[in-house]
């Protein structure tokens, strides 16, 4: 809880990153980043729940095998990393909002690990897709290192969103279908259940 306020207070004393609730007619249009941050069943479920995300997909990027399966990431020898395309109204969240919960929800300290999930598929990753992203992005994860948010460094991946493929149809919405299942019940569900607590300013309901 102690390391979550903390990202939370970083963030919020951003005082000289200028990024506000866009109003004007131009932000009425949605916006897009794809984030890394373990497996993606985790990532889609926590943003499920934010409050001004329209839409999140599961997906595989950042490597070089042309329309890779589940199967041939799951060898970890492909490059990509399980990512979510996240969908959201910049009136109502910014990016700024985007990456509070992104980096309070995931360790952006342990490489290519999250949990018992190993391997460069379970990355840390910002896959931005604009340069006003990758500004922020960038200014933000200097600010967590030199704030001790967290005990280590970050290593959270920072690189321009390339060629990107939707995950197979099973792995969408996954949470929401299968509570019972091992992974969701005993991995996902007492993430979900801090993630509320910690974050229910955020919520969508």
């Amino acid at each position: 809880m102690k390391t979550l306020a903390l990202v939370g207070m970083v963030l919020m004393a951003a005082q000289d990153t200028p990024e506000k609730p866009k109003t004007d007619e131009k932000a009425a249009k949605v916006e897009a980043v794809t984030l890394g941050g373990g497996c993606f069943w985790c990532v889609e479920a926590v943003f499920q729940e934010v409050k001004g995300v329209t839409a999140v997909e599961s997906g595989y990027s950042g490597g070089k095998t042309e329309n890779p399966t589940y199967k041939d990431i799951c060898t970890g020898t492909t490059g990509h990393a399980e990512v979510c395309k996240i969908t959201y109204d910049p009136s109502v969240i910014t990016f700024k909002g985007i990456l509070e919960v992104f980096f309070g929800t995931h360790d952006p300290t342990t490489l290519n690990r999250q949990g018992n999930d190993q391997g460069t598929q379970y990355r840390s990753v910002i896959f931005y897709h604009t340069n006003e992203q990758k500004e922020i992005a960038e200014k933000i994860k200097k600010e967590l290192d030199e704030s001790g948010a967290f005990k280590n460094k970050l290593v959270t991946e920072i690189s321009p969103l390339g060629k990107y493929t939707k995950a197979e149809d099973y792995h969408q919405n996954y949470f929401r279908r299968n509570p019972g299942q091992g992974y969701c019940a005993f991995v996902i569900a007492p993430k979900m259940d801090k993630f509320r607590k910690v974050f229910k300013e955020k919520l969508n309901k």
